[in-house]
């Protein structure tokens, strides 16, 4: 399977895009609030929020004001992978904070191991599944799943294995920091990437028609409406001349002559 890094102006222009749109939304929410749940499940963060509480509770912000404020860093990360800046870019960016602190308002705590336990598996699940979804809007990636695709689009490299070691370096960055590690950090990391290969392949909504710059036609279209003429046509179309001249005919004979 291979996804399509299609830049902004493209991305306005793409096939089934209000579908698209609606499948990020869902994807980007999801994706919030899956990881809120995993904050609550008091098993751990995934590697990602590790990060992102360590930093929280240092700097006194929000869970989901340091995750914009990360997300902007990470995309100094695409200069060198050649990322194209999309749609689902800017909205994961600014909406999957959003949908984290209203998560962290609304989801409690967990009170006992087993209730955060199942916390925990459902806020794998979730994050796993929306994350798939919103990359397959193919809208353009995050910014920190743009690290991935970058690395898949750049060098070929499998999706799964390049999230897991991802996954390894920002954990070992959160715990250094005094981030929330538990049993569930390491389940996340070794299940999020396994997972989202999985679904990704099922939820891609495929690219079918590349949008043409404006004001430019392509080679396919050209040769539609000005065909060809037929075998029959060409001398139809020639333009008119002289008359093909005939053999020259001999001068009368005058009469007597030999």
């Amino acid at each position: 399977m291979s996804l399509a890094n299609l830049p902004l102006r493209s991305q306005l222009h793409v096939d089934r895009l209000p579908l698209r749109l609606l499948t990020l939304a869902a994807g980007l929410t999801g994706y919030g609030v899956g990881l809120a749940m995993i904050i609550r499940s008091t098993w751990g963060a995934d590697p990602w929020d590790v990060l992102h509480v360590a930093l929280a509770e240092r700097s006194g912000l929000s869970v989901g004001t340091v995750i914009i404020a990360t997300s902007v860093l990470v995309l100094l990360a695409w200069i060198p992978l050649r990322q194209h800046v999309g749609l689902g870019t800017l909205a994961n960016a600014l909406w999957i904070g959003v949908a984290a602190d209203a998560g962290l308002r609304l989801i409690p705590e967990a009170a006992t191991p087993a209730g955060g336990l199942g916390l925990l598996i459902g806020g794998i699940v979730l994050n796993a599944v929306s994350d798939a979804v919103y990359i397959g809007a193919q809208l353009g990636p995050g910014p920190r799943d743009g690290l991935m695709t970058g690395i898949h689009h750049r060098w070929g490299l499998p999706i799964g294995p390049v999230r897991l070691a991802l996954e390894a370096v920002v954990l070992a960055a959160g715990w250094l920091l005094g981030g929330p590690v538990g049993l569930g950090t390491v389940l996340y990391a070794a299940s999020i990437g396994p997972i989202v290969h999985l679904v990704l392949p099922r939820v891609t909504i495929a690219v079918r028609v590349l949008p043409a710059p404006r004001g430019r036609t392509s080679p396919a279209r050209s040769a539609a409406s000005d065909p060809a003429p037929a075998p029959g046509d060409a001398a139809a179309s020639a333009p008119p001349g002289p008359a093909p001249a005939g053999p020259a005919s001999a001068p009368p004979r005058p009469p007597g002559a030999p």
